[in-house]
């Protein structure tokens, strides 16, 4: 007889002194998973955006708990969909670039040659799908899956259903149908991507068996290129950024090899939030009105930084962090990050301690009253603790190799966090830069000069670290130039 998971409810809801409301009836643990793709930690509004708007995602907030510092374990997206998925760092299960990763050829002038890593998840990696569905649960995915192809695809890991999921990593035809989605038959009408996505959950909530749990999975192509606006929304943050900004340009601001987007003013990318935000709002009222709302816990999270900085300023900004999308500064890894557990979580709490997406495993384990499973969530830690409202957890320092070169000027380079202190190696350079994020969370001021010790420290942690996954380490480029100019030769222009 299969294990069906449950939560304590009292039959007559009273509330706590903590605020918390607990019940007396049994009642399965449910799951709604949001993963919003490129999202930057400040573009929302509960995270500090004042030119996006998110109201129903500053509501689930405000009923749930805000993780100032949520990561994830790569800076870009598929590692960290791995991550998500199986509870293991990217290192551990070989996916440490997006599929199938940029190639070093594409660099200038690289320093180190190209790293190969898997194209898809082992189907021998057991996921948060497989483990849920082993005890009686309904599993649906909808959006982007971005781990592997025919054989490796959202139904082949553990998934009953799936929903537009495949290998490609932004959507082929765009955000309106048609979607040229192999997984997604286009209706008649035009639709928008996220609508249609959102549609199709809500849909699976009214023809799921009621007698057992479920997980939806929504997993958004929003925000990710290609930046096409929302209809609906485009028109109100055009107007918005003209009444904002008396000057349409703006300074950028200089990352290494590349350029930052110095503000939040881009209204395409602003509506392109605002469809998620309405999306999270429908979902929301489709639990409230079939009553799941009291047993069913919500996540939601971003796969990497927002998209800021490239050879040319990106879409979005992430201040007050640093950089975006690829980078290991915290533009790139620091995540928007809420957990809804009702009975669980103090509405409108704040939790502050360091957690990363691999956390999430043994989480949703602990929440559905499974037991957990160490060895298969290797790297993740539950956080069911904070959610009930303790102040720290045990937990290991976090870490990041992203050993890769990036679209967005990004070279090879690795990663650790351990209490206040960050420390980044950046192999291209040579160099290793020391941080406090307590007293400087934009990574201004680079102190292992002043502080030798405290970087001796976390390089060497890092470096056990690395040597205990096997962690792939660059290799030398023997092409490279030393005496080459960081950047190409400008093209000459053909005289006609």
């Amino acid at each position: 007889m299969r294990h069906k998971a449950t939560v304590r409810f009292l039959i007559a809801a009273i509330t706590c002194t903590s605020g918390v409301t607990i019940a007396a009836q049994q009642a399965h643990t449910n799951f709604v998973f949001f993963l919003v793709d490129d999202l930057g930690w400040a573009d929302i509004g509960c995270f500090g955006s004042t030119f996006h708007e998110t109201p129903h995602i500053d509501a689930l907030a405000a009923a749930g708990m805000k993780f100032t510092a949520g990561y994830a374990a790569c800076p870009v997206c598929s590692p960290t969909r791995a991550s998500i998925m199986t509870g293991r760092h990217p290192v551990r299960v070989d996916i440490t670039d997006w599929i199938p990763g940029s190639t070093a050829a594409r660099a200038y002038n690289p320093r180190f040659q190209q790293i190969s890593d898997r194209d898809n998840l082992a189907l021998q990696e057991v996921t948060i799908a497989e483990a849920l569905r082993e005890q009686g649960y309904q599993t649906f995915f909808a959006g982007k899956w971005h781990l592997g192809s025919e054989g490796h695809l959202p139904t082949d890991q553990g998934f009953d259903i799936n929903i537009g999921g495949h290998h490609r990593g932004s959507p082929p035809g765009g955000y309106y149908s048609p979607f040229r989605n192999p997984y997604l038959k286009d209706k008649p009408q035009q639709e928008y991507l996220t609508e249609r996505l959102t549609d199709e959950s809500i849909s699976f909530l009214k023809q799921r068996n009621p007698d057992e749990p479920f997980l939806l999975y929504l997993s958004y192509y929003n925000v990710h290129t290609p930046i096409q606006p929302y209809r609906k929304r485009i028109d109100h943050y055009e107007d918005k950024a003209k009444q904002a900004f008396d000057d349409p340009q703006q300074s950028p601001i200089a990352e290494h090899r590349g350029l930052s987007r110095s503000r939040q003013d881009n209204a395409q990318l602003a509506s392109m939030v605002a469809a998620v935000d309405d999306s999270v709002g429908r979902i929301g009222a489709a639990l409230t009105d079939m009553k799941l709302s009291d047993n069913t816990v919500v996540i939601f999270f971003s796969d990497n930084g927002g998209l800021c900085t490239l050879a040319r300023i990106g879409p979005g900004c992430n201040l007050p962090l640093r950089s975006g999308k690829g980078w290991l500064y915290e533009g790139g890894i620091r995540e928007p990050m809420i957990i809804k557990a009702p009975g669980i979580t103090r509405p409108g709490s704040v939790c502050g301690q360091p957690v990363i997406s691999t956390d999430f495993f043994p989480t949703m384990l602990e929440l559905a009253d499974i037991p957990l499973q160490p060895k298969q969530h290797a790297d993740g830690t539950s956080l069911v603790p904070l959610l009930k409202g303790e102040d720290h957890i045990a937990h290991n320092p976090l870490t990041w190799h992203y050993p890769h070169y990036h679209g967005s000027t990004w070279t090879p380079g690795a990663a650790i966090r351990d209490g206040d202190w960050k420390l980044i190696e950046l192999y291209e350079f040579g160099a290793t830069e020391l941080y406090n994020l307590k007293d400087d969370l934009g990574e201004t001021t680079d102190l292992s000069d002043s502080h030798p010790e405290k970087a001796a420290e976390l390089k060497a942690k890092l470096k056990t670290w690395q040597t205990k996954l096997k962690a792939r380490m660059p290799m030398a480029n023997p092409a490279y130039n030393p005496d080459a100019p960081f950047m190409p030769p400008a093209k000459k222009t053909r005289k006609k």
